[in-house]
């Protein structure tokens, strides 16, 4: 597979993965071939990464598959650009993040979603974790922010917490 065909590689893995789902096989465990896993491997996706994606949209249409793409999009693209294909060893607890009721400068999840932004760019995020979740989204749908474009603010910040509080403050007004 070239790198210009890829996201045609990610969208038909998507709809097997979503057919076995929906025929009420949930082991994602066996949803993979080998070609599969070294795709998902040269993407930066985890097994169950890619599946909560898959599990999420069968049981309630969100984040489509587009979203999840676009999410896809980002993590490859900051693995090859920043991380230069090296994958990190570490592994975020998920006792190790924010509450969901912290706040940074007022707004209320964004020190969670800010930790999981980062974890899931550098693949860090532990298989249970999933950005882009239910709270996650309700977060960004309530600040106008698309899910790959709060990846990509997260990517330019850095470690910057004030300019992702100032780039959801402007989202917020838009």
């Amino acid at each position: 597979m070239t790198d210009y065909a890829w996201d045609s590689a990610f969208t038909e893995l998507f709809e097997r993965c979503l057919d076995r789902y929906r025929s009420g096989d949930a082991g994602f465990e066996n949803y993979y071939s080998d070609a599969d896993l070294a795709f998902l491997e040269s993407i930066g996706y985890g097994e169950r990464e890619f599946f909560d994606f898959v599990e999420d949209f069968a049981q309630g249409g969100d984040p489509s598959p587009a979203t999840a793409i676009l999410i896809a999009s980002v993590r490859r693209d900051y693995l090859r650009e920043v991380m230069r294909g090296a994958k990190s060893d570490r592994v975020l607890d998920p006792a190790a993040l924010p509450s969901r009721t912290a706040e940074l400068d007022g707004i209320v999840w964004l020190p969670r979603i800010l930790a999981k932004a980062r974890a899931k760019l550098r693949g860090e995020l532990d298989p249970d974790t999933m950005f882009c979740c239910g709270g996650d989204r309700a977060f960004l749908r309530r600040h106008g922010i698309a899910p790959a474009d709060f990846l990509r603010a997260v990517w330019a910040a850095g470690d910057d917490d004030a300019k992702v509080v100032a780039y959801v403050k402007r989202s917020r007004e838009a």
